[in-house]
């Protein structure tokens, strides 16, 4: 190489340089954006939370921070950004349990699901999984049809009363018949561990917390909650194809901010979020979770947020199930 070909060469690198120091330093310069996930670590939200805040950051060049703010089922956290400054800086990870099942479950809640945000980004969605503990008699829906219609029945775990997990068994014992006891329990881990112990007979929960306990051998899943088949677990017939009749329950994620957010600020977060999850590693890192993706165009998010709020409420008022 001649000299000025090296001179050439070097001058290249150098302004690559320059412009990937000037891109990190716009990126500090700019105030951080605070993701508030109304659920503890470890917990598939808060999973699912902090895989879409770095893509945000990354496709907004701007700091994305995670929030865990846990309590009264996520409607703690939630509340904190209904009543945020609607500046485009704070914002939720909004869940099935925050925007549709706590209106009706919470007889005070702080906030409204719809008046009070704005949607920012449909996430994705995913079906839970009927399983039972891999040595149950329990080997399929018949099986636990018939073990529910005996006089002692059968019973059910969950993360907590009013959970998508306990008015999912609340529906299948709607629409199955027999006796099916509700067990409660204030972690969605320690009720699956449960399950696996054979203290309580079956639970409904995400794929991306029993697929590694069935593949371990621990547990047996037996069907899926949604219309369709999860494509974590394509294996797993849904408990429609199996005979139960219209049975489809799914968790969703939806990102929002709080609803006075100017619109040109919520247009550049749409965009960042669009943007983000078209990244196909960041997709790949969401069907790891057992998420799945769903397109929905802004125009559609309330609607279907409304919609949502109705199905629950109905399944609510059926269980039963209220805390105040």
């Amino acid at each position: 190489m001649n000299p000025a070909d090296t001179r050439r060469s070097f001058l290249g690198v150098l302004t690559a340089g320059v412009l990937a120091l000037s891109g990190i330093a716009q990126a500090q310069d700019r105030p951080p954006i605070r993701m508030i996930v109304p659920f503890g670590a470890g917990t598939t939200t808060d999973t699912v939370g902090r895989v879409v805040a770095e893509a945000l950051g990354k496709s907004l060049q701007q700091p994305v921070i995670v929030d865990n703010r846990a309590g009264a089922g996520g409607s703690t956290g939630t509340d904190l950004v209904a009543k945020a400054a609607p500046d485009g800086r704070t914002l939720v990870m909004g869940t099935v349990g925050t925007h549709a099942i706590n209106a009706s479950l919470y007889s005070k809640l702080p906030y409204d699901p719809v008046r009070d945000f704005a949607p920012v980004a449909f996430i994705g969605y995913t079906p839970t999984l009927l399983v039972v503990a891999a040595d149950s008699p329990i080997k399929s829906l018949k099986d636990l049809a018939q073990a529910a219609a005996r006089p002692a029945g059968i019973t059910f775990a969950s993360a907590g009363n009013g959970t998508s997990g306990h008015l999912a068994g609340e529906l299948l014992a709607q629409r199955l018949g027999g006796k099916m006891i509700h067990v409660p329990y204030k972690e969605g881990a320690v009720a699956l561990t449960s399950v696996m112990g054979s203290q309580v007979d079956f639970m409904f929960y995400h794929p991306a917390a029993v697929l590694p306990q069935i593949k371990a051998g621990k547990l047996r899943a037996l069907g899926a909650s949604g219309a369709v088949r999860s494509a974590a677990a394509s294996d797993v017939p849904t408990l429609m194809e199996q005979g139960v009749a219209d049975f489809d329950l799914v968790a969703w994620f939806m990102l929002y901010a709080p609803a006075a957010t100017p619109a040109a600020t919520l247009s550049q977060l749409r965009a960042g979020a669009s943007a983000a999850l078209a990244q196909p590693e960041v997709m790949a890192r969401l069907r790891d979770q057992g998420i799945e993706s769903r397109t929905l165009r802004t125009d559609e998010m309330q609607p279907f947020n409304k919609t949502e709020l109705g199905k629950w409420a109905e399944l609510v008022k059926r269980s039963g199930a209220q805390v105040d």
